[in-house]
């Protein structure tokens, strides 16, 4: 990247407790921009942890200058997505699991619907072409049924919406990052259901997915809160603090 100009692309990684994944996961990262878009940033924003995270990534960025640390930033993924999507200055905006449990090679895949015209692409688990691979039966049921929940209250259209890479031009991460309230695991609902309701094309695109037995989903306990998520949208468009 020469000195002064924008990077074309951002990569948001949200990072809580993530000592352990962390380096595999950057250094992945590292070798794709090498090998396909040396105008890239990677923007970790540590989400109050009490483990090495911080650490690992000052260390990566002492030898890769393209990556940065946003650090003590309060709990929260919602909090973090937002933060780093802020902060960037790409021109796309991706967002990508600290776990990485979609190869990063797929992300042409996104860039791709990014070039044809989309204002963010989502990653989906469940559109035809997609994979999942080495998931337990019971959290892809409870991933469905919550789906169903996202459909009937939120964002209708959509397979999959709690994937956690997603990418957004600029404008629209502008937009619906300064627009959006969710702290927790909600965000993901929230701001899929802005982008619907501010016009953005929003295309879903089939990714090969491995489950992480180290997840730090929380089936039964993210998705009771995620519930409460879905109400509080639905209210806080009916109260008008979208500012629409």
């Amino acid at each position: 990247m020469s000195p002064g100009s924008p990077p074309r692309l951002s990569i948001v990684v949200p990072a809580y407790n993530e000592e352990q994944r962390l380096p595999r996961t950057l250094r992945e990262l590292a070798r794709w921009v090498a090998a396909n878009q040396p105008r890239t940033e990677v923007i970790v924003v540590e989400n109050g942890s009490t483990d090495g995270t911080a650490r690992v990534v000052r260390d990566f960025c002492r030898e890769h200058p393209f990556v940065q640390l946003i650090a003590d930033v309060p709990r929260g993924k919602g909090v973090a997505v937002r933060r780093g999507m802020l902060h960037a200055t790409g021109d796309l905006r991706f967002l990508c699991d600290a776990d990485l449990s979609m190869p990063i090679d797929e992300l042409g895949k996104f860039l791709a619907a990014a070039r044809d015209g989309a204002d963010l692409a989502i990653g989906s688990r469940e559109a035809p072409g997609a994979a999942r691979l080495g998931e337990p039966r019971l959290r892809h049921v409870m991933g469905r049924v919550f789906n169903r929940l996202v459909q009937a209250l939120a964002v209708r259209g959509f397979q999959d919406t709690q994937c956690g890479f997603k990418l957004f031009t600029a404008a629209a991460a502008r937009d619906l990052f300064s627009r959006a309230r969710m702290t927790g695991w909600g965000f993901d609902p929230e701001v899929l259901f802005l982008a619907q309701r501010r016009g953005y094309r929003i295309d879903e695109v089939p990714i090969v997915w491995h489950s992480d037995s180290d997840s730090r989903v929380r089936p039964v306990h993210d998705a009771l809160a995620m519930v409460g998520d879905l109400l509080a949208i639905r209210w806080n468009q009916l109260r008008g603090r979208y500012g629409d």
